[in-house]
């Protein structure tokens, strides 16, 4: 029987570290500190690449690009959800949606985030219109609510390419 559709889930979390730039879904955000990580550490393109692989069934983001291989270092994440892009073409796939959230106390991401949707449908080859970015904070609670890093969730659906 053949798959109607395919689902996945992604999850990241990086600490905030001085000297850093921050990026979130491809946007470079001012801000005094930046995610730390082997490659440019942004949070929102690893769980959308997570959740990608996942509905593939081909592992997750550090078994394609791990974090061991000096190629990556300081990395555009841009480049890794190029790549999950093209694994679901090449097997017959396309982006039917995303859902995101990220996680973070400061700073506010509402005005980032109509951008972070056009530069990562854009790395996909899908309306923006398809992908969803949601901002909350931690209450205060945990390690995104003191303030000591940033988090995200990306849920993926996949459909059959026609065309």
């Amino acid at each position: 029987m053949e798959d109607k559709v395919r689902i996945g889930y992604g999850y990241d979390i990086h600490r905030l570290q001085e000297g850093r730039p921050l990026v979130l879904g491809g946007v470079e955000i001012d801000f005094e500190q930046g995610l730390a990580g082997h490659s440019d550490a942004d949070v929102l393109i690893h769980a959308v690449c997570d959740a990608l692989l996942g509905a593939l069934a081909l592992g997750d983001i550090g078994t394609h690009f791990p974090d061991t291989d000096p190629q990556y270092r300081g990395a555009d994440s841009r480049a890794f959800l190029r790549a999950a892009a093209r694994m679901i073409k090449e097997r017959g796939w396309r982006v039917g949606n995303i859902d995101c959230t990220v996680v973070a106390e400061q700073p506010k991401l509402a005005p980032h985030i109509s951008r972070m949707r056009e530069v990562m449908a854009g790395e996909l080859d899908a309306d923006p219109n398809r992908l969803s970015v949601k901002a909350t904070t931690g209450e205060g609670m945990g390690p995104e609510g003191r303030g000591e890093g940033i988090s995200a969730r990306a849920v993926a659906l996949l459909v059959p390419f026609h065309g």
